[in-house]
Parts: C-alpha cells; sequence; structure tokens
C-alpha cells in the first residue's frame, strides 16, 4: 500500500489519511482503489459501527451524485477493521484532486442538515437503517 506520495508504508505505521491501495487494469481501464484511512489502525479505538454505517451512507450519496465525479466511482466501502473506507474510482485522480473530493465529502457530512430517510436510512432502502450516528 502506498500514501499518495507514492511510498511503501508499514502497515502498523498506517496513520490518518489518504493512500492508493492498488491500480488494476480492467479491460484497458485503470481502476485505483484509495483506502481512506480515518484511524490510525491497533493504536486508537476504531469507529463505533454507528459511524462507519452512517458515513458510509452519506459517503455514498454524496459521491454518487457529485457533478464531476460520478460516473468515474465504482464504489465506497466501508473497511471491516471500522478505521476507514475504500474508494474505488474509474481512473486516477492527482493528490490534490483525491483530498480535495474526500474533504469536501467529509465537509457535506458535518454540514448535513436533512433528515436521515434522504439518505437511505429507511426500512424500504437499509436492511438495518436505525443503525446510525449522525
Amino acid at each position: 500500500m502506498e500514501k499518495i506520495a507514492s511510498f511503501k508504508v508499514d502497515h502498523m505505521r498506517l496513520v490518518p489519511g489518504i493512500y492508493v491501495s492498488r491500480v488494476d487494469d480492467v479491460n484497458g481501464t485503470e481502476v485505483t482503489t484509495y483506502d481512506i484511512r480515518l484511524k490510525r489502525p491497533n493504536f486508537e479505538d476504531a469507529m463505533t459501527p454507528e459511524v462507519s454505517h452512517t458515513i458510509e451512507h452519506f459517503g455514498a450519496m454524496y459521491l454518487r451524485n457529485h457533478p464531476q465525479h460520478k460516473d468515474d466511482i465504482i464504489g465506497w466501502f466501508p473497511m471491516g477493521c471500522l478505521t476507514g473506507f475504500y474508494l474505488v474510482y474509474k481512473g486516477r485522480l492527482e493528490k490534490e484532486a483525491i483530498a480535495e473530493l474526500i474533504l469536501s465529502m467529509m465537509k457535506f457530512i458535518v454540514d448535513y442538515k436533512g433528515n436521515l430517510a434522504s439518505m437511505g436510512f429507511d426500512p424500504e432502502s437499509c436492511g438495518n437503517y436505525k443503525l446510525t450516528d449522525l
């Protein structure tokens, strides 16, 4: 796994940040998996499942509707260890662009004033819609 600055990182020394986890060629198209690390693994408390689930929903909604990036978003997934998320992206963004995208998404989440149902937290849209912590 490499940090955006393109150097190898020891998993036990990972700090919060944005990393390029892998770059794959899928039928001639570059697909980049970004590791969006929010917590330092094994050194600080992980997110609660409620927080992770909430960021998953809000992040997916934001990214799928982003005017510039929506067609290149393949997926937004929580890490099972509850220390961050994976963003799978068609292509590869410059470090400034991926940082801007993630920071604007986090600002959207922090500033959100609407209802949770509009983010997919309702019985028809989510299998565990009460598991939230905004």
